[in-house]
């Protein structure tokens, strides 16, 4: 199977291009097209050659937390079956069997909302240096990977491509989307991250942290209200551990892109050195072909374990 790096919808207006999806405009007022690609980004940079099948994972497994945190928020889902969707792209059924969906239009709300069960990552680099976590003051005493007594909100900003999110404190998240939006949203995410994690844990898996991203939309009275849109609990957007081997004090094996990241470092990547010529092979980073079945081995897992064959 070959990695889908790019869609190729002639006809179809492109909107834009993310790290991962590629979005389209289409005939029908108030929705466009999502097709997930197979590639696949690091540190927000995008590798050069994708994990095949990757986009059909990622477009299963946020149709089935849509459907299933559907009775807290609703969101911008509309279909998956190519057959339902604007007459235009029906043409591409067999591109985008299994990697498009629907959705409603949304204003999409200037911040990504990560909400952390476990101290990992970027958080736990900044605790060892401040005793912070998106300078919100942590206690003492707490070991790389242990959880939370209660799960965290912590914001960060919304980058465009080829920039990098940038962790933020909640009182300058406030100030992006305005105090109502944002205690909405802190709300509704650990709401979510709560009722996804209890189910994982009933699965063998443990969400140490994932990242919610929030639209408006407008009714017919006029009024905005809030729903959930791009993907929704992905091993793109989460990072899951096997509770199996759960061990705190240490890093965790994972079932997201972290061991790709691992890879990277390993390999010689920092940032700044994210392609061109002082990239790997002098034209931006590519994966091994190990690295490639090792990172599809554990998306496939984790989809399983998550929600059967």
């Amino acid at each position: 199977m070959e990695a889908l790096i790019d869609s190729n919808l002639p006809g179809l207006q492109l909107v834009s291009k993310g790290k991962v999806r590629d979005i389209y405009s289409t005939s029908w007022p108030g929705y466009l097209l999502f097709v997930a690609s197979d590639r696949i980004s690091a540190y927000d940079v995008i590798l050069r050659n994708g994990i095949p099948g990757k986009g059909k994972l990622l477009t299963k497994i946020s149709m089935f937390w849509f459907d299933k945190l559907g009775h807290i928020i609703p969101n911008h889902f509309v279909t998956a079956n190519v057959d339902e969707m604007p007459p235009e792209v029906h043409k591409y059924k067999e591109q985008l069997d299994g990697r498009a969906m629907l959705v409603r239009k949304a204003k999409v709300v200037p911040l990504e909302a990560i909400v952390r069960g476990y101290i990992t990552g970027s958080a736990w680099s900044e605790y060892k240096r401040f005793g912070t976590v998106h300078g919100i003051a942590m206690p003492s005493g707490l070991v790389e990977s242990q959880k939370f007594p209660t799960p965290i909100f912590t914001p960060s900003t919304k980058a465009a491509q080829g920039q990098h999110d940038e962790n933020i404190s909640p009182e300058r998240a406030a100030e992006i989307v305005g105090q109502e939006i944002y205690d909405r949203i802190s709300k509704l995410a650990v709401e979510l991250y709560t009722a996804a994690a209890d189910y994982a844990a009933g699965r063998g898996v443990i969400l140490a942290d994932t990242k919610f991203e929030f639209g408006l939309i407008s009714g017919e009275d006029g009024k905005e209200s809030l729903i959930l849109v791009d993907e929704l609990l992905t091993p793109d957007s989460s990072r899951y551990w096997p509770a199996s081997s759960y061990q705190p004090g240490q890093p965790q094996p994972s079932f997201d892109k972290q061991y790709l990241r691992d890879w990277l470092r390993a390999s010689g990547f920092r940032t700044g050195l994210e392609s061109g010529p002082v990239g790997k092979e002098g034209q931006g980073w590519v994966i091994d072909e190990d690295v490639v079945r090792g990172t599809a081995a554990r998306y496939e897992e984790v989809v399983k374990l998550l929600i059967g064959a």
